[in-house]
Formats: C-alpha cells, structure tokens, sequence
C-alpha cells in the first residue's frame, strides 16, 4: 500500500498523519502552505476537486473528508475503531459530531474574534464590534456553551470518547478539544486532562513533529 498525505500547515490533516502514526504506516507527505490570507492554495483543487484539507491517495485513489478517511482506514486495519459494541455507537457519533456539530459554531467564533481584532477605521470599529457581539450573544456563545458543556461532561465518566479505549473517534475529536479549549472563554480541567493525555502519545508526537501544530497560537 502507497500512502501520500497531502498536508496542510495549521489544519486538520494533522489528524491523518497521526492516525498513520498509531497505526505504523508508512506513508510520504506532499506539504501545503497557507496564503497569507490563511487560506488553502486553489492548486490543492488539482488533487481533490474540493481542494480540502485533509486529502489522502492510498495507491492512486484520492480520499478525502476526515471522519471517512478515519472510517477506512480503521476498517482496512481492524484498528482504532470501537473496542467493543458497548462502544460502537459512542465511537460512530463522535466521528460525525466533530465537524457535524462542534465545528461550526468555533469556525463562526473564530470569525468573531478575527473581525474585533482587524484594522479598520475607527468609524467603523464600533458598528464591526457590535455585529460581532450580537451574533456571539444570539449564536457562537450559546452553542459553544451547549457542546463544550457536553464533550466536559462527557470526558467526566469516561477516559476517551468512545469510552474506556482510545480509538478514531479521539483523533477526529482532537481539534474541537483544542479550538474549544482555545476559544470557549471557560475552564474545562475534563477536556484539558483528556487533551494532555493524548498529547502525550508517542504516535501524536511524531504526528506533530512532522507536521507542525494544529491550531496555530493565539
């Protein structure tokens, strides 16, 4: 088998190169780079129509979409997938509710923040901010409320998300973890002892010595 991740700096193709990791995979990197409006090069639209990142070609076949290149590669393996059936349905949603239902309201969050912090005259300034705090008051504060209320609680009686065994869902879950961590404007000591348990993993480590952090600083 001939692995080819096309990776991306500060995304969350950082999730594939770990799941390769854990599975003793060898595979090459093909390295994107960010605009300097931090957006995907169009060219990246030459590998995969979407030209979305993370994009994967296992012997000339391009997968992409991180929760079914997960899904494939688990059932391809026979690993990291759920350690028993008590566990299954816990592992198939948290594959999906990561970008389902988490992502958005920390991509419209992040939006927020960027427009409070962009230059802008100071006629402006005022009205840019109060559009922000109104959608933070009516949609991203809420919802981040709702869903990182539940990924705490649910990190409360369990040692993965799945449950008691880590697995792909805790690599599709890493990144809400480490956006929300970055973004909810709270404390959740659940969610940070899962994140530094992860972290702390040789094939997470490897992950992200050869490709860099998922989530920039700040």
């Amino acid at each position: 088998m001939t692995v080819t991740v096309h990776h991306l700096n500060y995304s969350r193709s950082l999730r594939v190169l770990w799941m390769l990791e854990e599975l003793g995979l060898d595979y090459t990197v093909r390295e994107w780079q960010r605009d300097e409006n931090f957006r995907a090069p169009d060219e990246a639209r030459s590998v995969h129509p979407l030209g979305r990142f993370p994009m994967v070609a296992v012997d000339g076949v391009v997968l992409a979409e991180s929760g079914a290149i997960l899904e494939y590669f688990a059932e391809r393996e026979g690993k990291l997938g759920p350690a028993s059936d008590a566990e299954k349905l816990e592992y198939r949603f948290f594959l999906h509710y990561a970008e389902g239902s988490v992502m958005p309201p920390l991509l419209v969050q992040l939006i927020l923040n960027k427009l409070r912090a962009a230059p802008m005259p100071f006629f402006v300034r005022p009205v840019a901010r109060g559009i922000a705090g109104k959608l933070q008051e009516s949609y991203s504060g809420p919802a981040l409320e709702l869903h990182l209320g539940f990924m705490e609680r649910t990190l409360a009686g369990r040692e993965y998300f799945a449950g008691e065994h880590f697995s792909m869902a805790d690599i599709q879950m890493f990144y809400p973890v480490e956006a929300g961590l970055s973004r909810g404007g709270g404390a959740f000591p659940n969610m940070t002892r899962w994140r530094d348990r992860v972290c702390a993993r040789a094939a997470y480590q490897r992950a992200e010595a050869r490709g860099g952090k998922a989530v920039p600083a700040g």
